[in-house]
């Protein structure tokens, strides 16, 4: 669970802030674009890492690979339809680590291909920003509260439900902890990454 590998947690720094940054920050970007300017007047339509990290949820993703963002606070109330304007911010930010992950991937195959790297360090930092964004991606796709998964599940829910799925958030922290002692991420994770790659294998196969 608990990395200190300091080379890779340095090489780690760049694929972190960028899924942490790009996700809050899609977040914030449909909101808005959804009716919702809550997120531009609590400063969060930005790209800067200042307005979005929470410091220790930082450290844990660099020493644990599980940690935390400041999560961008919304009113569903200013949706011109709050359901759609919900699933649609929900899944900007694992879509958008999704396109991210994709991205840096086709630079690490160019550069590779055009025998542009010079060290070990740049192929490194760009394999843990598709790693980390793609990880992102399903992490926060869990129907577990407060993450994106759940918000998209209590869209279409009975409100019975809904209200009991959102009392389970007092109690998350404890539960992934829970299930990072059990294979749970093994079996289900790690297929699902797995699953992604070869999407992201398909897609490029015409251009390799």
């Amino acid at each position: 669970m608990f990395d200190f590998n300091i080379l890779a947690i340095i090489a780690g720094i760049p694929g972190l802030l960028i899924a942490l940054v790009i996700h809050e920050y899609a977040h914030a970007q449909v909101a808005d674009w959804m009716g919702d300017d809550t997120p531009r007047m609590m400063g969060r339509l930005t790209l800067n890492p200042v307005a979005h990290i929470d410091p220790v949820g930082l450290i844990m993703l660099l020493v644990a690979r599980f940690g935390w963002a400041k999560p961008v606070m919304i009113n569903p109330g200013n949706f011109r339809n709050w359901r759609k304007g919900e699933v649609c911010v929900a899944l900007a930010g694992p879509v958008s680590n999704l396109i991210t992950a994709f991205v840096a991937l086709v630079v690490q195959l160019v550069f590779a291909k055009l025998q542009l790297f010079s060290s070990t360090a740049l192929p490194m930092v760009l394999q843990l920003i598709v790693l980390y964004n793609v990880n992102f991606a399903i992490f926060n796709m869990l129907p577990l509260p407060p993450l994106d998964g759940s918000r998209v599940l209590m869209c279409f829910l009975p409100t019975e439900w809904t209200y009991k799925l959102a009392s389970i958030e007092r109690y998350s922290f404890l539960i992934l902890i829970a299930l990072m002692m059990t294979p749970f991420f093994t079996y289900i994770l790690i297929p699902l990454q797995r699953l992604v790659f070869t999407l992201f294998s398909l897609l490029l196969a015409p251009f390799w």
